[in-house]
């Protein structure tokens, strides 16, 4: 059974994390990937980029093309692309922000931190690109979160556009409410300037610039449009569609390779989503319960295994499993086991083993260990939400199966019990001969099963749910069929 537990987890993680094989075009031109973003920006959406761009590469793409119609997510996971796409040395990227069904297209927030950290930047009319400062949802609405993050973005930001030739000045005052920009002309284009900058070039040229309308103005975030974006030198254009950019950039459509989510990707997605990791941690609450409650190893044990090696696999192909995680939740598991089979009762030991797992669960939906900024403060507290409710969900699961269980035919077949005829009549007459009221002591744990001793007599009893220690008096409060059920006595 637990080899083929350890089968079906290993052919799970081997599928879900492998880099199936690119289709190559028949073209001889090299092939150019098109990876679209039309999502918020998730640890998921940075698996399914990581996974798309080792494609790319073993495909010997000359190009990547990344779609772009966001309006943001988690600054995390957009940093995390913005190094992955930075990684790309070995073909051009480029981002392309198309316009939607309804004619508008946008790149915001992290989106647009992901199209600096393009090589070009194209656009379709009607889109626009910008707000991209970090923010997080507060009791008041969505507020800008602490001056610590918002440098750390400003500097990435700011890095992205020398390292790509974008406009600083137009970079940070997307992220930088602080930031004024007025309009110059050159002579040969137009650009966006700050204040200093207008000073700094009339003081070298020693003619000042010809400034015109403020663009941005203090406590504003800049966002331009298509067209604004290709007027101040930022976008190399504003197409009409994917088959015009296309043309503009010389590729043919036989050697295209448009990258969708394969099966695999939807899986991850699947079991990685909030209320399926819930359902599961539930289940596998449950099962612990009912496993380490009766005799020997059985199915209930086999679903927890199930249950939590998924948990933990789909949070290891996000990226949010670590050695801590899997250390914490062992010992969780290990206390608990020693508070029921070893020590009596419950006490600090199980407390301190439900503790240790629900940490480890509230870990592996996190990249972070400790919260350091405000958003790792608001994502912790959801994951600890999260979990709790998971727990809560599970403690009432349980109260129902601790109530209904025990009466029912399936827990009658869970039950070991003698097959052999003999001993089942032999069982079934000393079983007829006790009463209600009879008494008896404990021989084992009644955790709700176990075995009593009735003067002489050792009969398999159980209670209600309750949990009775060995050696402890009991008493039969009545008979179902030959099944004893007792309670203290």
């Amino acid at each position: 059974m637990f080899r083929r537990l350890f089968f079906l987890s290993s052919l799970f993680f081997i599928l879900s994390s492998q880099v199936p094989a690119v289709e190559t075009p028949s073209s001889s031109e090299a092939p150019v990937f098109i990876i679209p973003v039309n999502e918020e920006i998730s640890p998921f959406l940075v698996v399914f980029l990581k996974r798309s761009i080792l494609k790319a590469e073993a495909a010997e793409a000359s190009l990547i093309i990344f779609e772009l119609n966001t309006f943001g997510g988690r600054v995390d996971s957009a940093l995390e692309i913005t190094s992955l796409i930075g990684s790309v040395q070995w073909a051009e990227t480029v981002a392309y922000i198309p316009s939607g069904a309804g004619g508008t297209g946008v790149s915001w927030s992290a989106g647009a931190l992901i199209s600096f950290s393009c090589d070009s930047i194209y656009m379709d009319s009607g889109t626009s690109i910008g707000a991209a400062a970090p923010v997080y949802q507060s009791a008041e609405g969505m507020v800008m979160a602490e001056e610590k993050v918002v440098s750390a973005v400003r500097g990435q930001m700011s890095a992205l556009a020398e390292k790509n030739g974008y406009s600083s000045s137009i970079a940070l005052a997307m992220v930088d409410p602080d930031i004024e920009l007025y309009e110059v002309d050159t002579g040969e284009s137009m650009i966006l300037l700050t204040p200093d900058e207008i000073a700094e070039a009339e003081r070298i040229s020693g003619v000042a610039p010809v400034q015109g309308k403020l663009v941005s103005a203090v406590g504003k975030l800049l966002t331009l449009t298509a067209g604004e974006m290709e007027k101040y030198g930022v976008s190399s254009a504003t197409v009409s569609g994917r088959a015009d950019l296309h043309k503009l950039l010389s590729v043919d459509n036989d050697s295209l390779v448009i990258l969708e989510k394969t099966n695999a990707d939807w899986v991850i997605a699947f079991l990685s989503s909030a209320a399926v990791a819930s359902l599961l941690v539930m289940l596998g609450m449950v099962a612990l319960y009912m496993e380490v409650t009766s005799p020997g190893f059985g199915v209930p044990g086999t679903i927890a295994l199930i249950c939590f090696a998924i948990v933990f696999a789909s949070s290891t192909l996000i990226g949010n499993l670590g050695s801590l995680e899997l250390i914490l939740f062992m010992l969780g598991v290990v206390l608990l086991l020693i508070e029921v089979f070893i020590i009596p009762g419950f006490g600090v030991t199980g407390v301190s083993g439900i503790i240790l797992i629900l940490l480890a669960l509230v870990l592996t939906r996190q990249d972070f260990v400790i919260p350091e900024f405000t958003w790792q403060w608001d994502l912790f507290r959801k994951n600890l939400l999260f979990v709790s409710l998971s727990l809560v969900g599970s403690l009432i699961l349980i109260g129902v199966l601790m109530v209904t269980l025990p009466h029912s035919h399936l827990f009658g077949r869970l039950v070991l019990k003698n097959t052999s005829p003999a001993m089942k009549k032999i069982e079934e007459s000393e079983e007829e001969e006790i009463s209600s009221g009879a008494r008896a002591v404990a021989l084992t744990n009644l955790r709700p099963v176990g075995k009593a001793d009735f003067n002489g007599k050792v009969l398999v009893v159980q209670t209600d749910g309750e949990f009775i220690e060995k050696d402890s008096q009991i008493i039969v409060v009545r008979k179902e069929g030959l099944r004893l059920v007792v309670k203290r006595g």
